[in-house]
């Protein structure tokens, strides 16, 4: 887990009724004020977002207090994003609790937003690859991690990176009220092992849609299940605090993701996770859980293609580090010079996404 950012926007306010009565005004953008437990959801959502910030905040003091894989189960980075952690101060690193990579390559002088920061790793990381016109936003409710994200920040970007400043800001806040940020600001999106903490998953996805420009994206890591999960994995505190109590069954995501506005996402990665605390392991059963990384298109729906509507496109090469061939998915990757026929899904998101500087189009209508 990056950060632990598991608040809820609370709207029951909003709709009236109820022993709650009407919505009292948060104190800040930094999430709800949930002044009443009266109700029993509100109670028990309180009380999960307290216990991940006990967790992450008290609990775990490096990764080796975990006991599963769940927050450390990842990919290798690249050659570079390696260099630039070698620059990352071990406070940093060593209370990071991702389960990827998601930052990638060819993002200079972008805008990005990284939810959940926790101590800020991928924001560091981040920060040196999106250049010194770049700008880079960590949001986290953890005070603990917060404070060592912004501790060495200054330093890193000016002596690190040798920038005049730093171009890393970081907010305390919740991933499900993004008030803080404009609509449409942000290029970018990532988050590392933070969405399943979420007690409603289905808010962090409308904010995205909300504060991601046109043709952004949000690439992330996280945990899914293989089943929809019990009350008693859900409710169960170490389980929550260590990324598998929250676990999104897939099918639950995707109706998510779309239902918010957003492109079918597209799998990159997918890395089974071990379970290797006997105690949690006989809660579990049979249940099986993957970290996977997913990437996640904002495209207006006027500048889709129909699914039938297949062009032909061809990578341009012009991606750092990438060895003649840029990997859109898991079971989709462009050869350069190459010419490819890809369906009408993927030509939007080649054609009309961020993303579209590394592609020629050799294809009538929307795509050339």
């Amino acid at each position: 887990m990056a950060g632990g950012c598991c608040g809820e926007s609370e709207e029951k306010g909003e709709r009236g009724g109820g022993c709650c009565g009407p919505k009292a005004p948060p104190p800040s953008c930094c999430g709800p004020n949930i002044t009443s437990a009266c109700c029993d959801g509100e109670e028990d959502l309180t009380k999960v977002q307290e216990g991940v910030k006990e967790y992450y905040g008290e609990v775990l003091k490096s990764t080796n207090d975990l006991r599963t894989s769940a927050c450390t189960s990842c990919e290798k980075p690249n050659p570079k994003v390696a260099q630039v952690l070698n620059k990352i101060p071990k406070q940093v690193t060593e209370r990071f609790y991702g389960c990827g990579f998601p930052v990638p390559l060819g993002i200079e002088n972008m805008r990005l937003l990284d939810l959940g920061c926790g101590t800020g790793r991928d924001c560091y990381i981040a920060s040196a690859l999106v250049g010194e016109e770049g700008k880079v936003t960590g949001v986290d409710m953890t005070p603990q991690q917060l404070e060592v994200a912004q501790a060495h920040a200054e330093e890193y970007c000016k002596g690190g990176l040798g920038y005049a400043k730093s171009n890393m800001s970081f907010v305390s806040g919740y991933i499900e009220d993004l008030s803080s940020i404009e609509p449409g600001s942000i290029d970018l999106a990532v988050s590392n092992c933070v969405v399943n903490l979420s007690t409603s998953k289905e808010k962090v996805f409308e904010e995205l849609e909300r504060v991601l420009a046109p043709g952004g994206e949000f690439r992330f890591s996280d945990v899914f299940s293989d089943r929809v999960l019990p009350a008693e994995m859900q409710n169960h505190k170490v389980l929550v605090g260590e990324c598998l109590g929250g676990a999104m069954e897939v099918n639950q995501f995707l109706s998510m993701a779309k239902n918010a506005g957003f492109m079918t996402p597209l799998m990159v990665s997918k890395t089974p996770i071990e379970v290797h605390d006997k105690e949690l392991a006989a809660i579990l059963g049979d249940t099986k859980f993957d970290s996977i990384t997913y990437r996640v298109f904002k495209i207006p729906e006027g500048d889709r293609l129909g699914e039938e509507d297949s062009k032909t496109v061809s990578y341009n090469g012009s991606l750092e580090l990438s060895e003649g061939a840029y990997k859109v998915s898991a079971d989709l990757t462009l050869q350069a010079g190459e010419r490819h026929k890809v369906s009408g899904d993927v030509a939007t998101i080649l054609c009309k996404s961020w993303i579209q500087r590394f592609f020629d189009q050799h294809c009538s209508g929307c795509c050339c």
